[in-house]
C-alpha cells in the first residue's frame, strides 16, 4: 500500500457511520510543519502560539504541546506527508523541527508496536470508538447487522454486554513518530511497513468495516 492510499483508509475510518467517537492527538510539530490547508488553519494557528511560548518546553511531553484533532484535520495532516503536493517541503520543515529537539528521524521499521513507549516524540496517536452493537439501527446500520446469522448477533450482543469490565469497540492507528511521517516509502514507493490498525471489535464486525473502509478508500483488500 503507498501511503497515499493509506491515507485514504485513515480518511474513511473517520468517515463511515460506525463511528461513535474519536480521540486523535496530533503533536504541534505536525501542524507547523503541514502546508497551507483550509482544514488546518485553526490547528495551525493553535500550533504557531504554542511553539512561540516560552512557558511551554517543545523539547518535552507536555500534553499542551498536543491538540484532540478533528478527522478531518487528521487526514489533512497526514496527507501534507504522505501524498499531497508539498510533500517533500512539508517533511523537510518536520525534519528541521524535530532536529530541533535532537529526533532527526532515521531509518528502520515503521510502526514497531514493541517500540512504541521510546517513540519520541509522539507525533500522531489517533483511534475511533465504534458503535457498540446493542446501539446499531436495523436501517441505518443494516449491512453489519445482516452479516450475521440470528444467532451469531445475540451471542455477540451477549459477550459484548456482559464483559466485565465494558469492552469498548475500538480501532487505533499505530503511533506515529518522525520515521513514520518522514521516511515511510520504500523505493517502489510503498510503505516499508504494514499500517496495522489495532481492533477490539468482534470478528464480524471487524470484517464487515474492514471491506466497507477498503472500498470506499479504493483500496484492494488483501489476498489470504
Amino acid at each position: 500500500m503507498s501511503p497515499a492510499a493509506a491515507v485514504r483508509v485513515v480518511r474513511a475510518l473517520g468517515g463511515n457511520r460506525y463511528v461513535e467517537g474519536r480521540l486523535h492527538e496530533v503533536h504541534a510539530f505536525v501542524f507547523a510543519a503541514a502546508g497551507a490547508h483550509h482544514a488546518l488553519v485553526e490547528a495551525q494557528t493553535w500550533a504557531a502560539r504554542v511553539l512561540s511560548d516560552p512557558t511551554i518546553d517543545r523539547d518535552s511531553k507536555d500534553p499542551a504541546l498536543f491538540r484532540a484533532a478533528t478527522d478531518k484535520e487528521l487526514g489533512a495532516a497526514l496527507g501534507a506527508f504522505w501524498g499531497d503536493p508539498g510533500e517533500a517541503e512539508a517533511r523537510a520543515r518536520l525534519t528541521e523541527l524535530l532536529r530541533s529537539v535532537g529526533a532527526e528521524p532515521s531509518g528502520g521499521p515503521l510502526f514497531d508496536e514493541g517500540a512504541e513507549e521510546d517513540v519520541y516524540p509522539v507525533l500522531i496517536d489517533a483511534g475511533w470508538q465504534l458503535l457498540p452493537l446493542a446501539r446499531l439501527e436495523s436501517e441505518r446500520h443494516r449491512g453489519v447487522l445482516e452479516s450475521y446469522t440470528e444467532l451469531e448477533l445475540a451471542s455477540a450482543r451477549f459477550e459484548e454486554e456482559s464483559a466485565v469490565p465494558p469492552r469498548a469497540q475500538l480501532l487505533e492507528l499505530p503511533v506515529f513518530g518522525g520515521r513514520e511521517l518522514v521516511l515511510p516509502e520504500d523505493e517502489w514507493g510503498e510503505l516499508r511497513s504494514p499500517l496495522v490498525v489495532w481492533s477490539s471489535l468482534d470478528a464480524t464486525y471487524e470484517d464487515y468495516l474492514v471491506r466497507g473502509v477498503l472500498r470506499a478508500a479504493k483500496v484492494a483488500e488483501p489476498q489470504d
